[in-house]
């Protein structure tokens, strides 16, 4: 049961949107940790989309990407669970710390993790990842 769920329940109003997604509380924040330690560890700016996908989804994870208030040092994880997707967007200075063979092992052990029903654990076992191969900045 996430948050949202506990609070819908016991009727204390509606839950901010954030906690009526696929995370519980506990989960969110290691999330919101392993973003810390990769921004910190690495000098880029890591960001985590969960959400849906329009398509062409590559397209659409580029935009978001472009979004971000520093697109050129910014990785993107967006990550689509009911469409199955994952795209890891890098800006111009991060493709150079992180590339694209990299990026797509980073995906590939993330894709492990979701596989197996973990949503949080893949996400940040992305970003760990990401971010060793990014090393110091």
């Amino acid at each position: 049961m996430t948050v949202g769920e506990k609070q819908a329940a016991t009727g204390t109003g509606n839950p901010p949107e954030v906690l009526d997604g696929p995370f519980s509380t506990r989960q969110l924040l290691r999330i919101d940790e392993a973003l810390r330690l990769a921004d910190q560890g690495t000098g880029l700016v890591f960001s985590v989309y969960v959400g849906g996908l329009d398509e062409p989804i590559r397209e659409h994870a580029q935009r978001l990407h472009r979004q971000l208030a520093e697109p050129d040092r910014s990785v993107l994880i967006a990550v689509s669970p009911n469409q199955r997707q994952l795209e890891i967007v890098t800006g111009r200075y991060a493709r150079k710390r992180i590339p694209d063979t990299y990026a797509k092992l980073a995906a590939l052990s993330m894709v492990a993790s979701f596989g197996g029903g973990d949503l949080a654990g893949g996400i940040i076992q992305g970003l760990d990842q990401l971010a060793s191969h990014a090393g110091k900045g």
